[in-house]
């Protein structure tokens, strides 16, 4: 009878130290990034904020169109588009849309602007892969 005992107590440890801490079978989730990391905004004033953003290698960067007009925004140089073309996933966003580039895995600089308006400064940036 002692050693039925001491099997039911050695099993009810087990039990007990599985439940208090031992590993889980559903894994933890992630951080969410705040908000504001790596994201882009044309904001009212019809002007790209910030202008320049540096990222790790393997960064999405979010475009948001705030303004109330329509901007495409692609890679440099206009009109190749050839620069960094994960940026052209980014294409048309219409006022109120928000589209993310694709990852963004060279180290190097990589400009933008709005297709539609090219020479407009305030639509020009670089994002800064490093």
């Amino acid at each position: 009878m002692g050693r039925r005992v001491w099997g039911w107590a050695v099993a009810a440890a087990l039990l007990t130290g599985a439940a208090c801490g031992g590993s889980s079978s559903s894994p933890s989730s992630p951080t969410p990034a705040p908000d504001n990391a790596f994201r882009i905004t044309i904001g009212t004033n019809g002007a790209v904020s910030p202008a320049e953003l540096v990222v790790p290698p393997g960064t999405r960067v979010l475009f948001v169109n705030n303004h109330n007009q329509q901007h495409e925004m692609n890679s440099d140089p206009h009109p190749e588009h050839t620069d960094c073309p994960a940026i052209n996933s980014v294409g048309l966003l219409r006022p109120g849309e928000s589209r993310e580039t694709g990852n963004l895995v060279t180290v190097r600089t990589c400009g933008f602007h709005d297709h539609g308006n090219p020479s407009s400064t305030a639509l020009q940036g670089r994002i800064i892969v490093r």
